[in-house]
């Protein structure tokens, strides 16, 4: 299998692209210095380098991911909101229209879109455009799924809590307690997700590693064991 990951060199990317590596499969990677996912040519070109190289692509993982300072809207520098709508909407849009059009044209292929805080609609105080990019991603990918052709799948990933420089960023102490309970880190989380990717890649399908059950059995036990992900 030929898969494409965006923001694939570091973090939650950076894993799928190991584990598929040793799954097996043909990892191309982009995003993060690789490939402007803000810049559809450039997303074609990759897109385009894939196929050149492997004959087609079967699988594209919308990773790529930024986040802002926390803060209220109206102290957030316009620059840093701007950011993160053009590579967490903007770049998926981009990315999905690539890979759409490409899959539409070969006949097959599956598109897995990275959830993320706020795709819920539980909102967090300091983070509201990240939120609302992350909820408008999946209103995106549930709408795509009643447009794709036959052969052409997108789906949702959700890797809960994950110890990456996203999660770390501007973290206050008090979020910190909570993420011991509920965090997990990379290479616990994207072995799992890996597999999980290639063996659920169906139209609407949405994989969940952090799941209500996980939650509430871990609050349950952690009175009793701790767990010290967080750096």
């Amino acid at each position: 299998m030929v898969i494409v990951v965006t923001g694939g060199t570091r973090g939650i990317g950076r894993g799928l692209v190991e584990r598929f590596t040793a799954m097996g499969h043909q990892a191309v990677t982009g995003g993060s210095g690789t490939a402007d996912v803000t810049d559809r040519g450039q997303l074609q070109r990759l897109w385009d380098t894939a196929v050149a190289r492997h004959g087609r692509v079967d699988m594209w993982i919308n990773n790529a991911g930024v986040t802002h300072d926390r803060r209220p809207l109206w102290e957030l520098p316009a620059e840093q909101a701007r950011r993160v709508v053009d590579v967490n909407l903007t770049g998926v849009i981009n990315g999905c229209a690539v890979a759409l059009g490409g899959m539409a044209a070969q006949g097959h292929g599956h598109v897995w879109n990275m959830e993320g805080l706020g795709s819920d609609g539980r909102t967090v105080p300091g983070l509201a455009v990240y939120g609302a990019t992350k909820r408008a991603l999946t209103y995106l990918t549930r709408a795509l799924a009643g447009e794709v052709p036959p052969g052409v799948s997108v789906g949702l990933l959700s890797p809960g809590m994950v110890v990456t420089g996203l999660l770390l960023h501007d973290l206050d102490p008090a979020s910190r307690r909570v993420f011991d309970v509920l965090a997990d880190r990379v290479e616990t989380v994207t072995p799992w997700l890996a597999e999980q990717a290639v063996r659920r890649a169906a139209n609407g399908a949405h994989v969940r590693w952090l799941t209500r059950r996980k939650i509430l059995a871990r609050f349950a036990c952690a009175p009793f064991t701790r767990r010290h992900v967080m750096p």
